[in-house]
């Protein structure tokens, strides 16, 4: 089988079960398949396929597999990293968020920065690549996860610490204090993509209060937090009562209120 008619097959295998991007993520499998990029593949696709490589793939994607667990990596901001069923998959309105913290720490040589519920590491990781200066700390409370975010961090060879820890790791004091807590309430869970509803960890989908917590909890000179589509002015107002100020709410990609930030002590 050449590269070109797997490219053909892949796409209508992932077509017929059910996948919007049929097309592209066919040329994502391919590519891993063949160990070479999309883009070299469409400039060589003659090459023969590794037609025993691609079947397992696909037949992962076709049974709703996120397809960044397939590859077993994943692009954020300038990192690629390691991504499988411990922790969510890092989406690119997240890459928002760093970009937010990363305009407030503008100007601070060392911040202390905190992120909360790590998973991958994405956020912790991203804010230690661009702002070199920065004492990063990620916590999360999933022991497969913070296995997963250590793993990163050894593969980007970035200086971040990851240990176990929660809400209450946010009152130790920092510049910064981020998080992209779990905010899909629990009613809407059946009605998401099977690739987040059955793939995903539900521990870091279903809101249980972590904006909220977080908001009391604190002690920071900044706080970013990203929230589900609806939720930005409520935690806005919330933040401003428990003694927050100047909130801002920045839209994603999409154009959605997607991250809320308030400066605090």
């Amino acid at each position: 089988m050449t590269a070109r008619e797997a490219l053909a097959a892949a796409q209508r295998r992932l077509a017929a079960a059910g996948i919007d991007t049929a097309e592209w993520e066919a040329r994502q499998l391919v590519a891993h398949a063949l160990g070479t990029t999309p883009a070299r593949l469409a400039a060589d696709p003659d090459g023969e396929a590794a037609a025993e490589a691609l079947e397992p793939l696909l037949r992962r994607r076709e049974a709703r597999e996120p397809l960044a667990y397939v590859l077993g990596e994943w692009g954020f901001r300038r990192l690629t990293l390691r991504t499988d069923r411990r922790a969510l998959v890092p989406r690119p309105e997240t890459e928002v968020v760093v970009e937010r913290c990363l305009a407030l720490l503008a100007g601070l040589e060392r911040p202390r920065v905190l992120d909360v519920g790590t998973g991958t590491g994405a956020i912790a990781l991203a804010i230690a690549d661009e702002h070199p200066g920065a004492r990063v700390t990620g916590v999360d409370t999933s022991p497969d996860a913070l296995a997963l975010a250590r793993e990163n961090a050894e593969l980007t060879g970035l200086e971040v610490e990851i240990r176990e820890g929660g809400v209450e790791a946010a009152a130790e004091g920092w510049e910064l204090v981020v998080s992209n807590p779990p905010y899909v309430a629990a009613e809407e869970l059946a009605s998401l993509e099977p690739e987040v509803r059955d793939w995903e960890p539900q521990e870091a989908l279903v809101d249980t209060g972590v904006h909220e917590r977080l908001a009391r909890t604190a002690r920071t000179r900044f706080l970013v937090l990203e929230v589900g589509d609806g939720q930005a002015a409520d935690l806005a107002r919330a933040l401003v009562k428990v003694g927050f100020a100047e909130t801002r709410i920045t839209r994603d990609l999409a154009g959605k209120e997607r991250v809320v930030e308030a400066q605090g002590e």
